[in-house]
């Protein structure tokens, strides 16, 4: 996105990836339809942001959710609306989109260089000289202005391995810790329940979550059951308020409410019923529903005296603790939280003590939901350092323009 600013106002454009072919994190987020942005109201899509929220707003305010769809558009991608609020291509896929825009950029003069790994600066170097390794060897560089958009840490293989960080350190720049965002969580099961239900989905369930910060979260959904633990949409929705809780207390507890449309009263009444010849399992399944891996879930955490107590088993249902004791590895999240921090940056998203050098993308401090909040972030992000690079190398130019004019006064 910054690329394409550039190109437009008439300036020089190298862009660099270590990888082989561009975008190979924007084709796996992709993989099962390309949620590009979310059609809330523009409000709402804010409070997604968190505490980073007036951060991102000066970002989003001049690349918003429906300016998005319009850039599609005009690449020739047209978008629609899903039941969720959730926007995707028509063709619901990232290769597409993402041939016809690299198709655009290589057509106005961008030059691509693949397996160019940025090795950071040698000490001594300014700013605007650049290291690569190539295969050819390594390789120096000199730029007017740089924009780094090195990505986070997760899925290393497809290029954001977060190796960024220490040149950046070194320079003086604040990185907040790269963490997990967006990810699972490890839950101590027992070997029968992992083996029997590791894979299956909990469907139609809600989450319950609260801190001794007073936020009380409740949410419905879905997640699955892995053999670690526990992941999907609905976790990944909580995954900051679960992480910043373990890393406070060392482990956090959600209420997971397995029948969330009916209420406790009418469970004790149907559980009490007589029960005749039926085993528990089957007393479960004809009464209220409840069966494979919900019923696995309640065996996995229910005492054996509660289980043969309706009433109690029923709290379990609306209720039942699950306890989490670690966030899975950084490497499997779909996306980080940390970064430079946005105190070291200007508006236009320039590091204060490196002219000329500027940050996009998940390698800022922010972090947001699955939902689209973060293409689209990354998105208006890259677009505000391209047209940051503008305003600066303008101002140098007029400064030139300036001390010559002083010269020749003089």
């Amino acid at each position: 996105m910054a690329a394409e600013v550039l190109i437009e106002a008439g300036l020089k454009v190298d862009l660099y990836d270590a990888m082989p072919s561009v975008g190979r994190k924007f084709l796996m987020a992709g993989k099962g339809g390309l949620n590009i942005s979310h059609a809330e109201s523009y409000k709402k899509f804010l409070s997604r942001y968190g505490h980073r929220i007036p951060y991102i707003e000066t970002i989003l305010d001049r690349f918003t959710p429906q300016t998005l769809r319009d850039w599609l558009q005009n690449l020739g991608v047209e978008t629609f609306i899903g039941s969720s609020g959730r926007i995707f291509p028509v063709d619901m896929k990232a290769a597409p989109l993402l041939r016809a825009w690299l198709h655009r950029l290589r057509g106005v003069g961008v030059n691509f260089h693949m397996r160019h790994k940025w090795l950071g600066w040698n000490e001594g170097d300014e700013s605007a000289v650049l290291n690569f390794a190539t295969p050819e060897g390594e390789r120096k560089t000199k730029a007017d202005a740089v924009v780094l958009a090195l990505g986070g840490g997760s899925w290393a293989r497809l290029g954001s391995t977060g190796a960024w960080v220490p040149s950046l350190i070194q320079r003086g720049v604040l990185v907040n810790p790269l963490k997990p965002s967006n990810c699972g969580f490890d839950v101590v099961w027992s070997e029968y329940f992992r083996n029997r239900f590791s894979g299956q989905p909990l469907k139609s369930v809600c989450v319950s979550f609260s801190n001794a910060e007073g936020i009380n979260v409740r949410q419905l959904g879905e997640f699955v059951i892995t053999e670690n633990g526990v992941e999907g949409g609905l976790i990944y929705s909580l995954s900051a308020l679960l992480r910043d809780e373990i890393e406070a207390r060392g482990f956090a507890v959600i209420h997971l409410d397995l029948l969330p449309d009916n209420g406790l009263p009418l469970l004790i009444g149907k559980m009490s019923q007589p029960q005749g010849k039926h085993s528990m399992a089957n007393h479960l399944r004809k009464r209220i529903g409840i069966d494979g891996v919900k019923a696995g879930l309640l065996r996995e955490i229910v005492s054996a005296s509660d289980f043969k107590d309706p009433g109690l088993l029923c709290f379990a249902i609306k209720a039942l603790p699950i306890k989490l004791t670690a966030t899975r590895p950084i490497d499997e999240a779909i996306s980080t939280a940390g970064g430079v921090a946005f105190e070291e940056l200007d508006e236009h998203l320039m590091i204060r003590s490196m002219p000329g050098v500027f940050c996009a993308g998940e390698m800022l401090d922010w972090e947001a939901p699955t939902g689209g909040y973060l293409l689209t972030a990354c998105f208006a992000s890259g677009r505000v350092a391209g047209l940051g690079v503008i305003a600066s190398l303008s101002r140098a130019a007029d400064a030139l323009t300036m001390m010559d004019l002083s010269i020749h006064r003089s």
